[in-house]
């Protein structure tokens, strides 16, 4: 069981970071809506690191890193693998948070396998997913990072395409252009919920402490129909970038003292800048 000092700062973060796993319907998303989504190839990037700064009001809580490390051929389908790197600053009262996520997404957009692990006084625990669609079978298995020592396993009917958490957000930047709402049924630690995302193709800007002019972003709204720990609402807005890359910028979510801020501080795409959002003519 994971510790609330450990929960307090994932849950938060768990739309960028990937603290959840989620179910989405079989019919294709291409489909669900009047509009184009992004290409997987224009979104997955190897090499690409992104890193956020997590902040509660004014006081900086922790740091979120997500890198694409690389793309490969499983069974004749083009795969990305994924991970993320939690952190809680050093002197955060009540936080020492040190976690890593990763995942391994087809380039039809849903998840073949999870791993997530955390490290608590000292140890790291270790959850490992195993999305097998042949079998219908999520099968989920509980140990020690870089131990053959596996504390429980547990099978979960699996009957249709599927998301981890860090596969949702590449899912969500290709979404980004589109205009659509999706109700995806999502399990938490084999609990299942239901997120709601809703993107409207509302183009704005938004201003960033790492970059000195306003950039050209998306916003979409997304909600989780269930409530977290220590007060988690669910809601969160999320602002990516206005262009082919389709990079978070920025995120916000809601608990019952107020609101986290989510921020891209640095960036290692080639070729990439957040873009400038134009100015209006004058008159």
């Amino acid at each position: 069981m994971r510790t609330p000092r450990f929960l307090s700062i994932v849950r938060l973060a768990a739309f960028i970071t990937g603290g959840v796993v989620l179910e989405m319907s079989g019919v294709s998303l291409a489909r669900q809506t009047g509009s184009r989504s992004a290409s997987p190839d224009s979104v997955f990037r190897v090499g690409e690191e992104l890193t956020y700064n997590v902040s509660f009001f004014s006081y900086d809580i922790g740091r979120v890193r997500i890198k694409v490390i690389d793309s490969f051929t499983d069974h004749g389908h083009t795969t990305y693998r994924a991970a993320a790197e939690l952190d809680s600053y050093q002197g955060v009262p009540f936080l020492n948070v040190h976690a890593v996520y990763g995942t391994k997404i087809d380039a039809g957009m849903y998840s073949t396998w999870f791993d997530a692990r955390d490290k608590n006084d000292g140890i790291w625990r270790e959850w490992e997913y195993f999305f097998d669609y042949s079998r219908s079978q999520l099968t989920v298995r509980e140990g020690f990072w870089k131990s053959d020592t596996v504390v429980r396993t547990e099978t979960l009917p699996l009957d249709t395409l599927s998301q981890d958490g860090l596969s949702l957000l590449f899912l969500a930047r290709t979404l980004v252009p589109t205009e659509g709402t999706y109700t995806i049924p999502t399990y938490i630690r084999e609990k299942k919920g239901t997120t709601y995302l809703n993107f409207t193709g509302e183009r704005t800007k938004e201003s960033i402490e790492q970059v000195a002019y306003p950039i050209d972003v998306i916003h979409f709204h997304g909600r989780a129909g269930f409530i977290g720990f220590f007060g988690l609402t669910g809601d969160f807005d999320g602002w990516f970038s206005n262009d082919a890359a389709c990079v978070p910028i920025l995120a916000k979510m809601k608990i019952f003292i107020g609101n986290i801020r989510i921020e891209l501080t640095e960036w290692k795409r080639p070729g990439w800048s957040p873009p400038k959002y134009p100015e209006e003519p004058e008159r």
